[in-house]
């Protein structure tokens, strides 16, 4: 058995050509300290907050330096392999078969049929997340997609989810929003949650995942980030979860920071989906 629930995130790691640059830039905007770079697997490199791990960053892999920087979200699993198999089954591509990855655990890349990439993770040593929803950690994660019905279907046949629609309410902000949240066990523990992309995107942006890191202040999280070269996609805003906005690294890797602790506004209501 994991430590993390089947399909709940566990861990996210990116890839940039500049990992020093990058582990300037974290380190300021989110206070990531950072490792030894482990050279028996391509020198990955795990950020630390307040000592525990909370992500990881690597160099590309020989051929791969025009790839685009993105984070990738770990999906937890305790049979990578029949974990992929239902990934094809149910109409997705295996971008990285299984394989084992020393004594930390084994890994497969995965795409969702509407084109989000993602990760399984099925643990050894490394379990994943030492610390989350805490100040420098990963907080949530959103797919965002254009096609929301081949998601859905897809992440309900791979994972144990149970998923229920967000009711957009009377406010002006949600109106048309279609908004999905899914849990593992119950619906109370919800685990990711799923967005419809509208015409503010852009029709080149394809279909991926969305991190939240949290942080004690959303608007100065901000404001280090373009002091650092990020830019800004979105926000900040205020919403019942918390203060967010949308941020793009140097490199450009999305994500996302909120606080959490600024909350405005009533929880949305949930209908069974």
């Amino acid at each position: 058995m994991t430590d993390f629930p089947e399909g709940a995130p566990c861990w996210a790691d990116a890839m940039f050509n500049d990992v020093e640059g990058a582990k300037a830039f974290y380190g300021d905007v989110l206070g990531w300290t950072f490792g030894e770079a482990s050279t028996e697997f391509g020198n990955y490199t795990q950020a630390f907050s307040d000592g525990k791990a909370v992500a990881a960053v690597v160099p590309p892999m020989p051929g791969g330096e025009d790839m685009p920087s993105a984070w990738c979200l770990y999906l937890a699993s305790s049979d990578v392999a029949a974990t992929a198999e239902k990934v094809k089954a149910a109409g997705g591509n295996l971008l990285m078969e299984p394989m084992q990855v020393g004594t930390f655990g084994s890994m497969a890349l995965a795409q969702e049929p509407s084109g989000a990439i993602f990760g399984i993770w099925q643990p050894g040593d490394h379990k994943g997340f030492e610390k989350m929803g805490e100040n420098g950690s990963y907080a949530w994660a959103e797919v965002f997609t254009r096609e929301p019905d081949k998601a859905d279907a897809f992440l309900k046949k791979v994972f144990p989810y149970q998923a229920q629609t967000m009711e957009p309410g009377d406010d002006p902000e949600t109106a048309g929003m279609d908004f999905k949240v899914f849990s593992v066990g119950d619906k109370g523990n919800p685990v990711l949650g799923r967005m419809k992309m509208g015409e503010e995107f852009p029709p080149e942006v394809p279909s991926y995942i969305q991190l939240y890191f949290t942080v004690p202040d959303c608007d100065a999280a901000v404001e280090k980030a373009k002091a650092r070269g990020g830019m800004l996609h979105f926000g900040p805003m205020d919403s019942p979860f918390g203060r967010f906005a949308a941020l793009a690294d140097p490199q450009g890797a999305a994500f996302a920071v909120i606080d959490m602790s600024k909350t405005v506004g009533e929880m949305p209501q949930m209908s069974d989906a």
